[in-house]
């Protein structure tokens, strides 16, 4: 009979609806079969946090969270062929990888995509993690579970990145940044000289103004009402800011763009904001939908705006990349000076996680990371 082996390590903790993270003492087992330990490091703060914890999202609780986690791999199980201790890697979202989408390359639409994410356990149904008095706690969030000293992830979803790159900045890469930054490169597709609307300036929009200027979008237009992130739109790259306390953003696109713009990306979550995005578009013009809102939340549209403007909207999920790929794509971008995203982060040390999430709810921090350990 084998005997389970559990590390000691500091988790924050999410114990109720809407409670404040908590730092206690747990227990972590070792990894198996094609698992890896991961030392984090530093572990980005996403909305999805924040509304998991309020419970927007059903994922039981207690539960330790996180989900952009940034490390080093302490210990790899039986079958890990590729990763070996010792690997900076940045830990990103779960997939099966062997259902049809993910066999063909579509692994943020894997068939369970819900199972892995935020079911609160593995794919087996069994929790990793103990508390001090040796009850389970909910874990495997987006398959790390990463607001925590070590957290454990799978092979496929534990991507290596250079040495030389800042480990402690590359966790969002994993999700936020990733999504914005995807958003555009691979689902929308932005082309050279077109005209582009990010639809909320927070960290998720300002990493695809990044990328549109990556793209060559030659028009690229942020819409939000907070003046501090249009004024950071402004130095990113955007060409174009539009305060929708102040005017009718639709207005002020068409006025800029001379019709509307060929691509918009929607990251509010707010129905109200989409409807404005889509009337935004150009003809034949297409949204991408990234923002989320409480599950089974409405939206409307016109139509006949969308049927004979030739229009598109689709939802998109952590900017349909190839982490593999995509990750150190990004990482090799910023190394190279052409996708700043450090400008939209702020470090908090781990016991200030609950002020890392009031200042992200605020808005006074685009992207918050989390410095867990050295």
């Amino acid at each position: 009979m084998t005997t389970t082996i559990f590390r000691p390590i500091q988790a924050a903790v999410t114990r109720g609806k809407g409670a404040p993270f908590v730092l206690e003492q747990a227990r972590i087992r070792a990894p198996e079969g094609d698992e890896v330990l991961v030392r984090i490091i530093a572990t980005g703060m996403c909305h999805t946090d924040m509304i998991v914890r309020d419970q927007y999202y059903p994922v039981p609780l207690p539960a330790v969270l996180g989900h952009e986690g940034s490390g080093v791999i302490e210990a790899v199980g039986p079958l890990v062929q590729n990763l070996e201790v010792g690997d900076h890697v940045v830990m990103t979202y779960g997939y099966c990888g062997h259902c049809l989408a993910c066999d063909s390359g579509h692994a943020a639409y894997c068939k369970d995509f819900f199972g892995r994410n935020f079911s609160g356990a593995g794919p087996d149904g069994r929790n990793a993690l103990l508390d001090e008095k040796g009850e389970a706690l909910h874990d495997h969030f987006f398959a790390q579970s990463s607001f925590a000293t070590y957290a454990l992830g799978r092979e496929n979803n534990t991507i290596r990145v250079p040495k030389e790159a800042p480990i402690e900045l590359l966790g969002p890469l994993g999700c936020g940044i990733q999504t914005g930054a995807g958003a555009v490169i691979n689902s929308l597709k932005v082309t050279p000289g077109s005209a582009f609307a990010a639809f909320g300036g927070g960290a998720v929009g300002l990493s695809a103004v990044l990328a549109a200027q990556v793209a060559g979008a030659s028009t690229i237009i942020v819409v939000d009402v907070v003046p501090s992130r249009l004024e950071l739109a402004l130095e990113l790259g955007a060409t174009h800011v539009v305060n929708s306390r102040e005017s009718d953003p639709v207005a002020a696109i068409r006025e800029i763009t001379g019709g509307g713009v060929q691509f918009a990306l929607e990251s509010t979550g707010r129905p109200e904001v989409l409807r404005q995005a889509v009337d935004a578009l150009g003809s034949r013009g297409a949204l991408g939908v990234v923002g989320a809102p409480p599950l089974g939340t409405n939206a409307n549209f016109d139509v006949n705006d969308l049927l004979l403007g030739g229009k598109t909207i689709r939802g998109i999920v952590e900017g349909d990349s190839v982490p593999k790929k995509f990750i150190p794509e990004l990482v090799h971008l910023y190394m190279q000076g052409k996708f700043a995203f450090d400008k939209l982060v702020k470090f908090y040390d781990f016991d200030q996680i609950n002020q890392a999430a009031q200042d992200s709810e605020k808005g006074v921090t685009l992207k918050p990371i989390i410095r867990i350990q050295k």
